[in-house]
Order: structure tokens, then sequence, then C-alpha cells
């Protein structure tokens, strides 16, 4: 393992445990053992360091989100699968979603990766990208504890699933009449 991927399991750690606020080049190096200066010979800023914990999470997604486009219902699969994802990785949903996406320093094909099952399910990157920001709408009110006490949350999400697939069928219906 290179000494950078030893970096970034301390920094996704960190960030798992105490949130974005934790990422600092100087909790890190300290975490790792060595001095802030020394990391910067293997992550150059706190750009590349997010990017790389992003680059980790989208690809992590990809796994997930590639085996629930498989089941049987595969677009409330993708749901439950893009909530539970979010739901036990918090912060590092966080970080990836707020803000823009540092696409000059992902891997190639790493966002692409993340997106295709969902592609794939919705059958067009409108739709697709429909799916995604209900998806995301939804996880991100419910991580923020926006909801009112008591809500059904799981209602929200078969409601905005179940109206999406109604409108992902009858388009296709009428565009193949």
């Amino acid at each position: 393992m290179s000494r950078r991927d030893q970096i970034l399991d301390v920094a996704l750690e960190l960030l798992e445990r105490d949130g974005v606020e934790s990422l600092t080049m100087r909790s890190i190096a300290e975490a790792v053992g060595m001095r802030a200066p020394s990391l910067y010979k293997h992550v150059p800023d706190k750009r590349s360091l997010e990017a790389g914990l992003i680059a980790r999470g989208l690809a992590a997604q990809a796994g997930v989100f590639e085996r629930a486009a498989r089941k049987r219902s595969p677009l409330a699969a993708l749901a439950q699968a893009y909530r539970g994802w979010a739901r036990e990785h918090p912060h590092l949903y966080r970080l990836m979603t707020d803000g823009p996406l540092p696409r000059d320093l992902l891997p190639p094909g790493v966002e692409a990766a993340a997106a295709a099952p969902l592609l794939a399910v919705t059958g067009n990157v409108g739709r697709a990208r429909a799916l995604w920001g209900l998806a995301h709408g939804l996880v991100s009110l419910e991580l923020a504890g926006r909801f009112p006490p008591g809500a059904d949350v799981d209602a929200a999400w078969r409601v905005g699933i179940a109206a999406f697939a109604a409108t992902t069928t009858g388009s296709r219906s009428r565009s193949t009449s």
C-alpha cells in the first residue's frame, strides 16, 4: 500500500468519525505519524486530499449501485442503496455532494462508473439526473434532520420512487407507440 493510500485511509477514518472539520492537514499528519510538511510530499493540498476521498466514495457507490441495479426491482433497489449508503457514510456523502465536484482531480471514469447503474435503470441521462436529484434531495433533508418529528420518511421515499417509476413507465410506453 502506498503512503498516499495510507494517508487517505486515515483521512477517511477521521472524516467518518469526526466529520469534515477533522480534515486538517495537521490532524491527518499527526494520525499518520508524520509532520504536516511531510504530508505534502504525498498529498499536495487539502483539495487533492478531498478529491481522493471523493474518488473512493464514488468507487464504493459504483459497486453498491451496480449490485442494486441487478435486483428484481432495480429502481427501488437503487433508491434504497443510495439512501443506505448515504446514511452509513453521512460525512463522506456530504463531502461528495456539498459543493462542486473536483472533476479535474478525479481518476478518469470514476464518476461515470458511479452513474452507470442509474443510467442503465432509467434509460437516459435526463431521467437519471432527475432520479438522482430526487434521491439526493430526500437523503440531504434526512441527514440534516429537516423532516418534522415523527414524519414517515420511508413513505416519502416510496411515494417519490413510485411517482418516478410511473412517469418513467408512461414516457417509455408513449415513446414506443
